[in-house]
């Protein structure tokens, strides 16, 4: 298996469930509501629509219903660069959730729909991973795909031992969901097994607590909390090679987002920015974690591959909806210049 070498013809499959989201109008709380924007979303198409948009092949795996609702959407996907021909059909409901802004004062809600959907119904055999991994160099998956059900949570474990036969590099996003969890299960009992395949992960504080116990200090600097996070977790995940962290943080009345990333044996952390409006922060770790693989893909230097990740976080930030609709080029400018609101013409 050819590994990254900045060679162009990388090729990365995630695997995950595909949903409708809606985001009540105007701002307004769910019960004073009068109607609601529809988005697709999910945390591994956010990241491979971010991906096709910077340039990397991806492919998009997963099983949604054959109805128009579920078509739209891979519509959608298709028109910004993913494949969608490995998405198998099946099932009667695609996943839904439901959104409300929040704002300085309070933080926005986030209500699900996932049960008994074409995703969550999965089984192992449902799918051919020998086929489906073939001509592909990474794997990608998070933990809301095993949060669901058992048998997802089974599908995610056959998914990653092909993956790993294959000789894949594995990136997985620890994305914990304490509303998902219903299965009976708790997600130290189902995670670490599944995580200690990772060439790559993307995590924060909190769901590394939830899934191995691991605390650190919370009266240290984010980047020693960082330092003592990835060290903590090496003897459970033995093949990490490669950790990403953002952050976001309040100083005064400031709020600040930043990254860390953990690679090569040594740690990198970009400055970030000072955001004084949020449209939308729903799919900001995705566009981060998009423009962490991007960098790894293309074989970038480890403080360009985190200074690339956190603008791509930024920018999603001022976008409403769960995908990153930014070029390369956008990145780059506001890498070099910063935040900036004069108008382009």
């Amino acid at each position: 298996m050819q590994k990254p070498d900045g060679n162009k013809d990388m090729r990365l499959a995630a695997f995950g469930e595909f949903l409708l989201r809606l985001h009540s109008n105007s701002g307004k709380r769910f019960q004073q509501t009068d109607g609601y924007t529809a988005y697709y979303a999910g945390a591994e198409a956010n990241v491979c629509v971010l991906l096709a948009r910077l340039g990397i092949p991806v492919d998009y795996i997963t099983r949604v219903p054959d109805n128009d609702i579920a078509a739209a959407g891979i519509q959608q996907l298709r028109s910004q660069g993913v494949e969608t021909s490995k998405i198998q059909y099946g099932g009667h409901k695609l996943g839904l959730y439901f959104t409300e802004s929040g704002n300085h004062i309070r933080p926005a809600r986030v209500i699900y729909d996932r049960t008994g959907t074409a995703f969550d119904s999965l089984q192992p055999g449902d799918m051919d991973w020998k086929s489906i991994l073939q001509h592909t160099h990474y794997f990608h998956w998070s933990g809301v795909a095993a949060a669901l059900s058992d048998s997802a949570a089974a599908v995610c474990a056959e998914a990653l031992t092909a993956a790993r036969e294959a000789g894949l590099i594995i990136s997985a996003d620890f994305n914990y969901r304490t509303t998902l969890w219903k299965y009976g299960k708790h997600p130290q009992a189902v995670m670490p097994a599944l995580l200690q395949h990772s060439d790559i992960a993307v995590a924060d504080l909190d769901a590394v607590q939830v899934y191995y116990g691991i605390t650190t200090d919370p009266q240290l600097p984010v980047a020693e909390r960082f330092r003592q996070c990835f060290t903590a977790l090496q003897p459970h995940m033995p093949r990490l090679k490669t950790l990403g962290m953002s952050f976001r943080r309040t100083e005064g009345n400031q709020l600040w987002y930043s990254g860390a990333l953990a690679h090569a044996g040594d740690f990198y952390f970009s400055k970030g920015f000072a955001l004084s409006h949020v449209t939308d922060q729903i799919g900001t770790g995705d566009a981060f974690t998009a423009g962490m693989l991007h960098g790894l893909m293309r074989g970038e230097a480890p403080q360009t591959i985190i200074d690339f990740a956190t603008a791509c976080g930024t920018l999603k930030q001022s976008i409403p909806g769960d995908w990153a609709i930014i070029s390369r080029q956008e990145v780059e400018t506001l890498m070099t210049n910063g935040l900036s609101g004069r108008i382009v013409r």
